[in-house]
């Protein structure tokens, strides 16, 4: 298990501050954040590149705060891959081994052996510059790997490959957390740790401002930023009312939703899934719906389908199959109604 304890760093104007975070054995931990939250630099303090300033680093109960690299146990695979230009691939993936003296024999055989989990062996003989930018990332997992480190560190491992090749790289990294490889993963991309994590964080301006597992974490964002990295464009501003022992939350612009449950401040946000938003031509007969009728004022395509912004006095935003599309022969400026269920509703801070 690794362990980070009140982890303080500043670094220039920047500073990761009260940093604590736990990785069990065997985990898929997705770290989230914009270019510049402080991922990477938390990142290089696991690995050992930098020192906290303050805090402690555990790793299977021994601290590691101050611990050389070579000492750590812990792998790091950095987003530019830094494989070495002037050596064969095999060279690259040998020169761990190299640096430790082993036999000719055995940096062979291990070096075949990882180059065959990484699907490489093929390409043994052949220069780095000759490379995909899929193969140059095998490469290097297949060198830091073969180390056999306890924590494997990615730095944004996926964000210069294309599609197919993210899709071949996500299968390979699923089947060595499977084989109990526990992964920090670190990146930008929402989608990485949905398809990915078994727990996530968002890290914002050096803090972990939210962590959990994805469902906990997306379906219920601790703020507006958290919110947005889950896809959710439906935001609401609202006072909360009380009245016959029911709650609701109404706009400035005197939408009224029903709320399920307790919502602890006055002032705050509704947030509602683009998914959970279900587009009629007829009002939904469930009174237990929130429903509202407006006018189709977009249609566009999105990751999801295609998206479509409806003006209801405020504007909602729902996810839908083309193929749904297609069937309500849906176009801009016709009536519809949005309906969707209260336990939809996610309350938030309005801060």
């Amino acid at each position: 298990m690794l362990r980070l304890i009140n982890i303080n760093r500043r670094l220039g104007d920047f500073a990761l501050t009260d940093i604590n975070l736990e990785v069990s054995d065997g985990q898929y931990y997705v770290l989230l954040g914009r270019s510049g939250s402080g991922k990477t630099q938390l990142l290089e303090l696991i690995a050992g590149l930098e020192h906290p300033d303050s805090g402690r680093i555990i790793l299977d109960n021994e601290d590691i705060t101050r611990q050389k690299i070579q000492n750590r146990k812990v792998g790091i695979v950095f987003q530019d891959y830094a494989v070495f230009p002037h050596m064969t691939v095999f060279g690259n993936i040998a020169y761990p081994l190299r640096v430790r003296n082993e036999t000719k024999k055995d940096i062979a055989e291990k070096v075949e052996n990882a180059a065959a989990a990484m699907n490489i062996d093929h390409l043994l003989e052949r220069s780095t510059e000759k490379l995909s930018g899929g193969e140059m990332q095998r490469v290097a997992l297949a060198r830091t790997l073969i180390t056999s480190p306890r924590l494997l560190l990615l730095d944004e491992p996926l964000s210069s490959l294309d599609t197919s090749l993210k899709d071949d790289l996500k299968r390979l990294l699923r089947k060595l957390n499977k084989a109990g490889q526990t992964i920090i993963h670190v990146t930008h991309d929402y989608g990485d740790a949905i398809s990915l994590a078994k727990r996530v964080g968002v890290i914002h301006n050096g803090k972990i401002i939210q962590e959990g597992s994805v469902n906990e974490v997306f379906n219920n964002p601790a703020n507006r930023f958290v919110a947005r990295y889950a896809g959710i464009r439906n935001f609401f501003r609202v006072d909360i009312a009380g009245e016959d022992g029911s709650l609701s939350g109404v706009t400035e612009h005197n939408t009224r939703f029903r709320i399920d449950g307790k919502a602890n401040v006055r002032d705050s946000l509704l947030l509602i899934r683009n998914d959970s938003i279900v587009i009629t031509y007829e009002k939904p007969t469930d009174v237990n719906l929130n429903s509202f009728r407006g006018k189709v004022t977009e249609i566009i395509p999105s990751e999801y389908g295609m998206e479509v912004t409806i003006d209801a006095g405020d504007f909602f935003y729902a996810d839908a199959p083309a193929s749904e599309i297609d069937k309500l022969s849906l176009t801009e400026g016709k009536e519809v109604w949005v309906s969707f269920p209260s336990k939809a509703i996610v309350v938030i801070s309005g801060n």
